[in-house]
Parts: C-alpha cells; structure tokens; sequence
C-alpha cells in the first residue's frame, strides 16, 4: 500500500513540474507534460500501473468529452458549410496520405499504416483554441470557423479510430444502438439535471454525465473500438446545454486537467524510447513533410474557394495542420492493441508533438492575418450577402 502511494507521489510531482514549467515558458501544458514523460521514462524508466492506466485512460475520454462540449453551435450553425468542407478534407487528404506513406514506403503493416493516417489526420483544438486567444481572432468570424472546422478534422479522426478497428458482431450493433439512443436522450436529461440540480455539493449531474460516459465506454471495449468516440459524440450533442451552464464545465475542467490528463500525457510520454527516436529522425521527418503536404494541398484550395486572401487562407492551412491530443491518443490505442510496435509509437508521438511545434510557428510569424484586414474581409462579405438577399427579392 505505500508503494502505491509513493508512486502516486512521484506522478503528481512529475505533473507539478510540467506545470509549473508551462506557466515560465508559456507553452501547452500539454506539450510539456509529454516532454516530462519522455525524460521521465528514459532517465527514471517511469513504468504505467494498472491503476495509472485506468486514470491516463479516464484522462483521454474526458478530454474528448471536453473537446466535443466546448464547440459553439451557434458558429457552427453560422459557418457550417466552410467549416464542414474544410475539417472533412483536413482530415481525409493526410489520413490517406499518411496511410498509403507508412505502407508503401515504410513497409508497416496494413493495421500501422491505418494507425498512421489516423493519427496524422487530426488538428489540435488546444492548440488552434490557445492560438485564437492569443491573437483575439477567436472573438472574430474568421477564428470561429477554423475552430468549427477543427471539431469536424477530429470527429472524423474519432469515428476512423472506431470504425476501422472495430468487432463486426453483436457488441457493436449494441454499442451504435447505444450511441445512437444516447445522442437523442443524453441532452434532455443532462439539461433537466442542470437546471434542477446545478450548485449541488454532491454534483448529481456530473455523476450523471460519468454513468454515461463509463457505460458507453464499457460498450466500446466490447465492440473493441475506443471509448474516446462515444465519449466525443456525447460532448457534440450536449454542448447546447453547457452553453448556458459554464460552472458546471469549469468543474469537469478543473478536475480533468489536475488530477487526469496529467497520468494520460505523462504515460504517452513514457512510452516513448529515446533510442528509437533518434534512430527515427529521417522517418519522422518525412513524415511530418507528409502531413503538412497533404494538409496544404487538401485545406488551402478550399480557403481560396471560400474567397480567404492568401495570408488568411496559409494561416487557416498551417493552423489544421496541428496536431497533439488526438494524434496522442490514436497512437496510444495503437500500441496498446498491438497494432504498432514501440519504436512505432516513439515515431508518431514525435512527429505528433512536431506538428504541434512547427506549423504555429510558421503561422504566427509570416501568416498571422490582421484584425483590421480581417474586419473589411467581413464587412465585404456581409455586403455582399445584403446584396445576394436583395438580389433574390
């Protein structure tokens, strides 16, 4: 027992340092946590218990959920069609582009190569979120629809993950059975929880949205998909009743980001080798030049085509071309499937927390448009639709 405990210690003092440097350097804490795990597997060899598993996994579902929940409806009801285009081509073109680079050139097996499309598919919304604020184009109509088409690349790297891996039998024609009376049902009852027992010490309506959560979950491992797909879809459909309930999110926040995700990024770190790294380097340097290859070629025609100027349509491009949690989490699933092998693993990871890195730096040195410009750009575009509209009368 005080074994268990003194290994807990050691976790949490790994998940203080990470957050403390994250606050001295300004980088996703995120981002640090893996770099923490990585030096903590290689040098103090820093092993996943059973029960540390448990929370890293609980960790990477409520993230999902949180993922799902934070989207506005109401940007995405407004910018649907952009957004809709844009995140479904982000994700298919690297996702097919990756997938077809691992098993042609690198030679991975059928089962990598899907790993590898889903895990380069995704775009990072920490990152994209954390960049809006910063520049304040997150209050503009422009950083809404990026971050609408962000939700769209991500649920398409989610419903991949459970689609391609998935058990063909009764378990999954319970679990989309499951899913599917849960996205009609699930937003009732969590908006007549919150509005009747919101305040509550006892949070009955956080328990409730953990029921669901680990029920679905449960279903999910049956069906050998990822519990990370209902949980996501959960957080969808739910995000019009937390709209209006931002201190019932800001406690599912507090308690996933200090006691949870810490165990799920440190353990993805962990697992990193060091050695295979370095062997890596070229491999995954070609495959982070894949990623934003296919990133460009697939998102900045369609910015061209929903009339962005150069510099906004580059910018938009280099901003779907991150990628940290779901890219983290799909390689997880790979290497406790067995599907990729460790060395594998330790080459997405990197090329994972590389296209996190590397495409913001790029955007917000030579591609950050200007607020002002930007104002016009609306401005032009809100005349035209007057005109549109009066055109049609």
């Amino acid at each position: 027992m005080a074994e268990t405990w003194l290994v807990a210690a050691l976790w949490m003092g790994l998940a203080l340092l990470a957050s403390y440097l994250s606050i001295r350097t300004a980088i996703s804490v995120a981002m640090v946590e893996i770099f923490v795990g990585v030096l903590a597997g290689n040098l103090l060899h820093l092993q996943p218990t059973s029960w540390v598993n448990f929370l890293a996994g609980l960790g990477s579902v409520l993230l999902t959920f949180l993922a799902g929940a934070e989207i506005e409806p109401e940007a995405l009801r407004k910018h649907w069609k952009p957004a809709l285009a844009i995140g479904f081509v982000s994700f298919l073109a690297p996702f097919l582009g990756a997938m077809a680079f691992a098993k042609f050139v690198l030679h991975w097996s059928p089962d990598a190569s899907k790993i590898a499309g889903i895990a380069l598919s995704t775009t990072s919304v920490a990152v994209v979120y954390a960049v809006m604020v910063e520049t304040g184009l997150n209050k503009m109509d422009i950083g809404k629809l990026i971050l609408a088409a962000c939700f769209v690349t991500d649920l398409g790297t989610v419903l991949a993950l459970g689609i391609l891996f998935a058990n063909y039998n009764i378990w999954l024609a319970l679990f989309i059975a499951a899913i599917a009376i849960a996205m009609v049902v699930s937003p009732k009852i969590v908006k007549t929880f919150l509005s009747r027992f919101e305040g509550h010490v006892s949070e009955p309506e956080i328990k409730l949205l953990l029921l669901l959560i680990f029920a679905l979950g449960g279903l999910a491992a049956k069906a050998n998909s990822e519990a990370v797909l209902p949980a996501y879809l959960l957080g969808l459909v739910c995000a019009g009743a937390f709209a209006h309930h931002r201190e019932t999110m800001h406690h599912i926040r507090v308690t996933t980001f200090a006691l949870l995700t810490p165990f799920y990024f440190l353990k993805a770190g962990a697992l990193v080798q060091a050695t295979a790294v370095f062997k890596s380097l070229g491999i995954i340097a070609l495959l982070l030049i894949v990623k934003m290859i296919t990133k460009l070629i697939g998102v900045y025609p369609l910015a061209k085509i929903f009339r962005m100027d150069t510099r906004t349509g580059a910018y938009t491009t280099l901003l779907m071309s991150t990628g940290l949690t779901f890219g983290t989490i799909s390689a997880l699933f790979g290497l406790t499937r067995g599907y990729i092998t460790q060395e594998q693993y330790s080459t997405l990871v990197t090329v994972v927390i590389g296209s996190a890195i590397i495409p913001t730096l790029i955007a917000q040195s030579f591609f950050r448009p200007k607020v002002t410009a930007l104002s016009s750009v609306q401005a032009e575009d809100e005349a035209l639709a007057i005109n549109e509209h009066k055109g049609g009368k």
